[in-house]
């Protein structure tokens, strides 16, 4: 049995570079609207909103086959409403103020990602999903860890260019079979920087 066992989806952890270079831990600072009351955890992936703040990039509890994604978000600073500045995993969507998102936006970033049925159930796939394009849900994150619940979807994997993911490795230290795979390195397919269209914001 491989180690350790991937048990539940995690969201998107930044790991290295699609050219082969180390992740060096760099993000953007990219500020929260003051009104904006949905919960981001680390791992979700997020967009540039009108007025130029930060979003996830969807909520919706289905398959996500297309979306605009500036990166993904890992870590924030607020004041909370006791006045205090706060560095979090999270953000928790009320009762804060002067909230700034870290986000890392690299379009050459690569991130490592469970893969999931629809239901969240983690799967796997084969070596032949390397190369295709992928969905994903938006999944629920955690209050208690501060992840994100996201995965890519097991069965999506297909050559549609508005799949927001593609797959560029299979993650062998936690394969479940010498064939089978229950994470994969993944970069944003549709990443925000590179769409020519100004109105394209989320």
């Amino acid at each position: 049995m491989a180690y350790p066992v991937v048990s539940n989806p995690y969201g998107f952890r930044p790991l290295n570079r699609i050219d082969g270079l180390p992740y060096a831990g760099a993000f953007r600072q990219l500020p929260i609207a003051s009104n904006y009351n949905t919960a981001i955890y680390y791992g979700d992936p997020v967009a540039i909103v009108t007025g130029g703040t930060i979003a996830k990039s969807s909520t919706s509890g289905s398959e996500i086959t297309s979306a605009v994604i500036a990166g993904i978000f890992v870590g924030v600073q607020y004041v909370n409403a006791q006045g205090q500045t706060v560095q979090a995993q999270y953000y928790p969507g009320t009762s804060v103020t002067s909230a700034i998102a870290y986000v890392v936006d690299d379009p050459m970033a690569a991130f490592q990602v469970a893969v999931g049925y629809a239901n969240g159930v983690v799967t796997t796939v084969q070596q032949n999903a390397v190369g295709t394009n992928m969905s994903y849900y938006a999944g629920t994150g955690s209050a208690t860890t501060g992840d994100s619940g996201a995965w890519v979807t097991a069965a999506s994997g297909a050559n549609t260019s508005t799949l927001p993911w593609r797959v560029i490795r299979v993650v062998p230290d936690t394969n479940v079979t010498s064939t089978t795979f229950c994470e994969v390195l993944v970069k944003i397919n549709t990443q925000q920087y590179n769409v020519a269209l100004a109105n394209n914001l989320a």
